[in-house]
């Protein structure tokens, strides 16, 4: 089964969740922005939750289906349509040879993405298909998708072969939706839970509140790599000499100006610069989701704090698994 291009839009990757175990070596773990929008929508065709999937970020992508195939579209709402018509998200949908899936402009989130049953047929590189477009490898042949590139998808297991079989006799979509609202935020001002970073206590007094009781704006300055944040400056409470040491999807630094940067997906495996605090697990698929100009408010909470809603969001990723494993088979 095959999907050509007509439109590489502004940036379209395939991610899955990261390239794990290699950071030693330098090389990024990468993968998707916003993992449990990646997750859902491969469990939505049946598919494990770290295949790869199509990541688009913003507007302008489309694609022409060159078989009937099943997909998912989850994410960001950046009005997706099929030949034309709204298309339906976070659920299994059927689209049909020669249709054309187009996203136009983004309503709600930054991103959105679509799942193949049977998942994209690309070699793995260091145990990921995720892009990594800097070092150009992974994904389709290690950089962004191009108008008229042609992907081709593997074959369906046999739950994702009873889902399009269904979808087939009733000629489009199920009725139930995932109710995505208790795993992403996609509005444009958020609260940002944090842990305190590494070097937060080298910051003055002045810093420390400013971080959790004023407002900071993402500015275009915003990619897979790091978000730049602008608002009232950061300062240290004296100068001091910080060696190179790891860094994480989340980690918020302070350089010179005092401006945070907050690493994200692509971000490197080490900084020099001091890091006052440190996103949430739970959060961060969200982060993923905020497009420039968005407002952020810090709140500071516990490590067990942070680590409970990590468990709700896993919990819920379960029982959305489940729902959908019941849905497709008994409904």
């Amino acid at each position: 089964m095959t999907v050509k291009v007509l439109n590489q839009g502004l940036l379209t990757s395939i991610q899955d969740l990261g390239r794990y175990g290699s950071q030693k070596y330098g090389v990024i773990v990468s993968g998707a922005m916003d993992k449990y929008s990646l997750r859902v929508a491969n469990l939505l065709v049946g598919n494990n939750e770290n295949e790869g999937a199509l990541e688009v970020t913003l507007l302008g992508t489309s694609l022409q289906f060159e078989k009937d195939m099943l997909i998912a579209i989850t994410g960001g709402d950046l009005l997706a349509s099929i030949d034309g018509e709204k298309a339906p998200t976070w659920r299994p949908i059927l689209v049909r040879k020669g249709s054309v899936l187009q996203f136009k402009s983004p309503l709600k989130g930054c991103r959105a993405y679509v799942a193949f049953a049977g998942g994209i047929a690309v070699q793995e590189v260091m145990g990921s298909k995720s892009t990594y477009l800097r070092a150009g490898i992974g994904g389709f042949k290690g950089r962004a998708l191009q108008k008229d590139d042609v992907i081709t998808c593997s074959e369906m297991n046999e739950f994702s072969t009873l889902l399009f079989n269904k979808l087939n006799k009733r000629n489009g979509s199920f009725r139930w939706t995932v109710n995505y609202d208790v795993l992403i935020n996609l509005q444009q001002t958020q609260t940002i839970r944090v842990i305190r970073g590494t070097e937060f206590d080298r910051f003055d007094e002045k810093s420390k509140r400013t971080l959790f009781n004023e407002p900071y704006t993402l500015t275009t300055q915003a990619d897979r790599m790091g978000y730049r944040m602008e608002g009232p400056p950061l300062s240290l409470a004296k100068e001091f000499e910080l060696l190179s040491e790891g860094v994480t999807h989340g980690t918020i630094q302070v350089p010179p100006n005092g401006n945070p940067i907050i690493l994200m997906a692509d971000r490197q495996t080490t900084g020099g610069y001091p890091k006052i605090a440190q996103i949430i697990s739970a959060d961060l698929p969200s982060m993923g989701q905020l497009q420039p100009t968005a407002k952020i408010h810090f709140k500071e909470i516990s490590h067990e704090e942070a680590e409970i809603e990590l468990l709700k969001k896993e919990q819920i990723i379960n029982e959305i698994k489940t729902g959908i494993r019941f849905k497709g088979l008994y409904i």
